[in-house]
């Protein structure tokens, strides 16, 4: 590049990844006196550029992340390579599983440095079918073209490493994407009282637990009347675990539970909520913990990837079984059971171990030391 900086290039699958969870590398990138360059398909999210008139955005246009169609990822190697030629970054740090796979033959090819980012490994490695066997042959194909693969939770760097798909010495673990302890403070009005709200945030998916939540508010809510259940989030209809239509509808009508629908602010919800709820069954690091435990929320989520790392049981929240809905329940009874002061101490656990350990610009110093490290 002509300005004599160094460049970074962030290659993802969505513009919306970017926005949700890459702003604090940019910001980092850029304090630091790099040039920032995004290349991802454009979303109604591409609204991150008018904070970042600096960074230049490249539209993707052959990038399909459910396609298995084997002409389709070809021509996303060419136009990734097109891209990189033209562009010459210093390293190219690449986010999910087309990116990092696809991202890391075009690198290769053009001899630039790159990174890999496997923000969790969802539906695939949950399912175990024939879609984790082909991502595990392909990861360990291409893996060995990347500098470094991050993973944001240990187990999942375990797993690749235990099933030698890539490395110990070319693997590292770090805690998540990160969350903005600044814009996620507490709510200073907040006050538990008789009425309990639990809170299930994210995309309506089995995977996610919702379905295991649903059996949990019934059993709960025919115990004790003091009780409701918050969903926030929406369909996502390109997801093959997404709940059926007809469920969400039952499940209102019988007044299980309160369905807010989407809402992309979801801090005036979490202040208002007792207690954040994800029964999910594997996660990267589950961002929407990180900001119920910013908010100092106590929090309940499963012992599997990502999830538990979390929480520290007893004192910031409970730990259930993946798929359990009596453990489920017990975790809930024993949050209901707390006095005032013990539940806003978990809060105020939850929120030290945000600031401590999962604070956005943490993650990002540490993502920034590892590009230092390579270039």
């Amino acid at each position: 590049m002509s300005s004599g900086k160094r460049t970074i290039a962030l290659v993802s699958n969505t513009t919306w990844n970017i926005y949700n969870f890459r702003l604090n590398l940019i910001d980092k990138f850029l304090a630091e006196g790099m040039e920032v360059v995004v290349i991802a398909p454009i979303d109604e999210y591409i609204t991150y550029k008018e904070k970042y008139p600096a960074v230049r955005h490249y539209g993707l246009r052959t990038l399909d992340r459910d396609s298995t169609n084997p002409i389709k990822d070809m021509l996303l190697v060419i136009e990734l390579l097109r891209r990189y030629r033209q562009i010459k970054p210093d390293l190219i740090i690449h986010f999910t599983n087309k990116p990092n796979i696809y991202g890391a033959v075009a690198a290769k090819l053009v001899g630039i440095p790159s990174i890999g980012v496997v923000t969790g490994l969802g539906y695939a490695f949950i399912n175990n079918g024939i879609i984790k066997s082909i991502i595990s042959v392909l990861y360990r194909l291409t893996g060995k073209y990347h500098q470094k693969i991050i993973f944001e939770n240990k187990d999942d760097r375990a797993l690749f490493n235990e099933l030698n798909i890539i490395s110990k010495e070319k693997s590292i673990a770090i805690k998540g994407c990160g969350v903005d302890t600044n814009y996620y403070q507490p709510t200073t009005d907040y006050l538990p009282s008789e009425k309990v709200i639990f809170t299930f945030i994210g995309r309506l998916l089995y995977d996610k637990g919702i379905k295991e939540y649903v059996e949990a508010a019934k059993i709960l809510k025919a115990r004790n009347k003091n009780l409701q259940f918050w969903i926030v989030g929406e369909l996502d209809a390109e997801n093959p675990a997404t709940i059926e239509k007809e469920d969400l509808v039952e499940w209102v009508e019988e007044n299980i539970i309160y369905y807010h629908g989407f809402i992309k602010d979801v801090r005036g919800v979490i202040g208002q909520s007792d207690c954040i709820v994800l029964p999910s069954y594997r996660e990267g690091l589950p961002r929407i913990i990180l900001e119920g435990l910013s908010m100092a929320k106590p929090v309940i989520t499963t012992r599997t990837a990502g999830c538990q790392e979390t929480v520290q049981e007893g004192i910031n929240g409970y730990l259930v079984d993946v798929k359990s809905v009596s453990q489920l329940v017990s975790a809930m009874e024993k949050f209901i059971a707390l006095s005032t002061s013990q539940k806003l101490a978990m809060g105020a656990a939850g929120r030290q171990m945000a600031i401590h350990e999962f604070d956005d610009k943490l993650i990002a110093n540490e993502i920034y030391q590892i590009v230092k490290g390579i270039i």
